[in-house]
This record gives structure tokens, sequence and C-alpha cells, in this order.
């Protein structure tokens, strides 16, 4: 096997995973990478607008909330409880992962704004 082809096997397989890795985020990162965005998920969508404000969007019922950065976590509030929930989030390119406590985990993927 020529040295080129040898190089092009080792270098296919790593380009691949690349794509899957997760990164975990700061607190400036999850600012960043949140304020003024939405996010998609399976069956829902989510803005996080600048003034600490989300809403949160499932088969055209609304619901409004709270959000902020504390601890580098994303930490949301939902009334009428008043208790805030905080996650861990990791991003892989356009990505972003939520993790919650016992390993809650959901995933949203930008919009195309």
């Amino acid at each position: 096997m020529t040295r080129f082809a040898t190089l092009a096997l080792m270098i296919l397989p790593m380009s691949g995973q690349a794509e899957g890795i997760w990164t975990t985020m700061t607190g400036t990162e999850i600012n960043a990478a949140l304020t003024d965005r939405t996010l998609v998920y399976a069956e829902a969508s989510q803005t996080f607008y600048a003034s600490g404000k989300t809403l949160y969007n499932q088969g055209g019922r609304e619901s409004w909330g709270s959000w902020r950065v504390d601890n580098n976590q994303y930490c949301s509030e939902w009334p009428p409880q008043g208790l805030w929930a905080c996650y861990h989030m990791d991003r892989s390119g356009e990505k972003l992962r939520f993790i919650g406590e016992g390993d809650d985990i959901t995933v949203g993927t930008y919009t195309g704004e």
C-alpha cells in the first residue's frame, strides 16, 4: 500500500469522529450561544432573549419563563413553580446539549435564523 493510501485511511476515520465530539461550555460560552437565539428540539422550539426571558413553543402552545447563566450552567425557571433548574451544557457544531440531574439530556439545534 502506498504512503498516500495509508495516510488517507488514517485521516478519514478521524474526520468522521470529529463531527460528533461534544465540548463542555463555560458560562461565557453558554451566554453567547443562547442570547437572542432560537433552538429547535425534537418537538418544540425555544427562544432565549437578552432580557432573561425565554419562550418555549410546543405545537403552538407557548410558555414564558426566565433564564440565566450561573456557575457555568444554564438555569431556567417556569411560573408558577418559581424554582430554578440548572443544566451543564456541551456543544457540537450547531447542536447544544443540556445535561440535567440524573443525566437527563436534551439536544437542540439552531434554527436557520
